[in-house]
């Protein structure tokens, strides 16, 4: 009896034992999955970062690109083959040790500098500033603003003085002078030129105010892109003086004829009869002799 016992638990402890061993190499087996491979592999993994901070413009060449392990989640545009970086033109600043960035690099073969940063469909337009034009040297890249142009309006009146008009809104500055890299600290810096990206009828309607007439600029906050509805200024308005054209005047309806006057009533004789009275008319000659 005791014989059969021992003998049915030592088979069972083996059975046991055989039975732990295969669920510990299927779990084994299962860590081990291509499904959780990655994991382990970004842990170990290298990532191509750049080697020292970079300005939009530049242009990537092999000495600005390390290879660096990465222990976290690799961003999904960034770059990792090193011939895909080499001679691509930066569009946004990359920092030391900072992925490439596909979003943040210019397409291949569209070369470095302003060209590159000008989007497909999207025109730079070059306006020449002052201090007055040109905020004191707030107008920065990547900077907001809207373009007012003043001046006469070609065939109207001329005594309503000088019209002022907002002509475009929310337009990005492209470029200040020669920098065309954001500043971070949005101190100001004097440039005699300015670019602005706009559209290509955009572009034609500033290049025709900015020869015709006085443009100025109005600085906006970047994040308030809502475009509103202006209706412009005159100098006569602005004193609140009132000037009729002659367009208006050569329009004007004519003034209504004087009515005529009414003929004077024919004379009348009070005739008394008795106690009573009655009025009689005198009829005149055709003449209106007496």
């Amino acid at each position: 009896m005791n014989r059969r016992f021992i003998g049915v638990f030592v088979f069972a402890l083996a059975v046991a034992s055989v039975t732990s061993f295969v669920v510990y190499r299927l779990i084994l087996a299962h860590v081990q999955t291509p499904s959780s491979a990655p994991r382990a592999i970004l842990a170990s993994n290298t990532l191509l970062v750049a080697a020292h901070d970079l300005q939009v413009g530049a242009l990537i060449k092999d000495s600005d690109i390390v290879e660096r392990p990465w222990a976290g989640t690799i961003p999904k545009e960034a770059q990792r083959i090193r011939q895909d970086l080499v001679g691509r033109g930066v569009i946004s600043s990359v920092y030391e040790d900072e992925p490439f960035l596909d979003q943040r690099l210019a397409p291949k073969g569209s070369g470095a500098g302003l060209a590159a940063t000008i989007p497909v469909g999207k025109r730079a337009v070059a306006l020449r500033v002052n201090d007055v034009i040109g905020l004191a040297g707030f107008v920065l890249p990547g900077m907001r603003v809207d373009v007012l142009a003043a001046g006469d309006i070609p065939g109207d009146d001329a005594a309503a003085g000088k019209r002022c008009r907002t002509i475009l809104q929310n337009i990005e500055v492209l470029s200040a002078g020669q920098h065309i890299e954001k500043s971070p600290e949005g101190k100001p810096e004097s440039a005699e030129v300015v670019n602005l990206l706009v559209s290509p009828d955009q572009a034609e309607i500033l290049n025709l105010a900015s020869g015709e007439t006085k443009v100025q600029l109005v600085l906006r906050n970047p994040l308030d892109t809502k475009e509103e509805t202006t209706h412009g200024t005159s100098l006569a308005g602005l004193f609140g003086e009132k000037v009729a054209s002659r367009q208006l005047l050569a329009k004007a309806a004519p003034l209504p004829a004087a009515p005529l006057a009414a003929a004077p009533p024919p004379p009348t004789v009070e005739v008394f009869s008795g106690s009573k009275k009655a009025d009689q008319v005198i009829a005149l000659p055709s003449g209106g002799g007496r």
